[in-house]
């Protein structure tokens, strides 16, 4: 038995669970099971909780979560609850078979546009309910970022090998290979369902907006299959997210010497500090305050940058300083600066779409013109984390629910 799963404390009102989880898991109950020996119990309550709890409990920021939550950090002793949910979880999921729990979706078809995290999990909840479920994904093979973006050194590919067996098993319809705005429309797709929710990834970059960003490459391309790019002998690059550290420290890994670029400092890093202190470990180095101006052939001209408080006490301001150009060699720059979905599937819908080119959502994530449609993780919180992801796909799949 894992210790740390002795020093709980049970709390009545957990603030690991409560405050600190998309999910709310319910950690003081599982925990008890796990010290009485009812590990599968555990094991059902965590996965019909998150069905994605043996990968959440590998790549969820806990330090922003349950971890930085439990009651015990006041004592600067807080509970690794991670581990002990990787142990049921990560046991269980081979051995959990889905089963039609309800008939309160029978004769339902819906769509799930996305196998991700979302995908994984409203198909999971939506299947129990008694739905007939389809999910659609343009990669040949379900995972989304699990399987092609978060890298197997962080995250083993047979747990979501594990789901799409499971998911075969019960039946579960999978149309690889298909993007829905080119090969299916939106339209057609919520003509044929009685509902269609949207979980696909944030896949599409942001730009850096600077003269000769066309010789980067995208960080996501780049995950998906690292050996089509061949990275020369120094890799850079720009970013501070875990898809940067999962980028910097894929390079490393294939041999470049690796560095990160960040145009702010270590504490503005939106990564999971544990990830910045791996890569680190990895031999990746770093450069703060640096922001690029312009890529040109072997290298980039980058500027430094300072952090500025504004005198009235607002958000901090991160400035270029003037005259500090310099340029910086380079044989491979992998931007990794933020990504949004690709919201041209619309086209063509009546879907209502805001000035800043996102759809406009009613109460429960339905999108406004589409009564039919929801959506669930990027599309409607932008890049988030995979734990927050199946938070939201709980929401989306509480209102198809109540409207079928």
């Amino acid at each position: 038995m894992n210790s740390e799963a002795l020093r709980c404390l049970l709390c009545k009102k957990p603030k690991c669970a409560l405050q600190g989880c998309p999910v709310h898991t319910p950690v003081p109950e599982c925990m008890l099971l796990y010290r009485q020996g009812k590990e599968e119990e555990a094991g059902e309550l965590l996965i019909r909780n998150n069905p994605l709890s043996a990968i959440t409990s590998l790549v969820c920021d806990w330090k922003q979560f349950c971890f930085g939550h439990c009651v015990l950090n006041v004592k600067q002793i807080p509970v690794r609850w991670y581990e002990v949910e990787q142990e049921i979880s990560g046991h269980y999921l081979f051995q959990y078979k889905l089963q039609r729990r309800e008939e309160a979706l029978k004769g339902k078809r819906i769509a799930l546009v996305g196998a991700g995290p979302v995908g994984i999990a409203a198909a999971f909840w939506l299947y129990e309910a008694g739905a007939d479920v389809t999910l659609f994904d343009a990669n040949p093979r379900m995972g989304g970022v699990l399987r092609y973006g978060i890298p197997a050194f962080r995250l083993d590919k047979r747990y979501i090998d594990a789901y799409e067996k499971m998911f075969a098993q019960a039946g579960i319809a999978f149309r690889g290979g298909v993007e829905i705005g080119k090969d299916l429309s939106l339209k057609d797709l919520s003509e044929q369902f009685d509902a269609v929710l949207l979980g696909a990834g944030a896949e599409k970059p942001a730009t850096l907006h600077i003269p000769g960003e066309e010789r980067s490459v995208q960080a996501l391309p780049f995950l998906k299959d690292p050996s089509a790019q061949p990275l020369g002998d120094k890799v850079i690059v720009i970013g501070g997210g875990n898809v940067a550290m999962d980028a910097c420290r894929t390079a490393q890994r294939l041999g470049a010497e690796t560095w990160v670029y960040y145009r702010k400092t270590f504490e503005n890093m939106p990564a999971n500090p544990l990830e910045v202190e791996e890569a680190k470990a990895d031999g990746v180095q770093f450069r703060v305050f640096q922001a690029p101006v312009e890529v040109r052939e072997g290298g980039v001209v980058f500027c430094d940058c300072e952090n500025v408080a504004p005198e009235d006490g607002g958000r901090v301001v991160t400035r270029i300083l003037e005259g500090t150009e310099h340029f910086v060699p380079c044989d491979t720059l992998i931007t990794a600066i933020s990504e949004k979905p690709d919201f041209r599937l619309f086209a063509g819908s009546d879907a209502r779409m805001g000035e800043d080119g996102w759809p406009l959502l009613d109460e429960g994530q339905r999108v406004q013109g589409l009564p039919n449609v929801w959506v669930a993780g990027d599309f409607c919180l932008g890049p988030k984390s995979v734990v927050e992801a199946v938070a939201s796909a709980r929401i989306a799949v509480d209102r198809i629910r109540e409207s079928l």
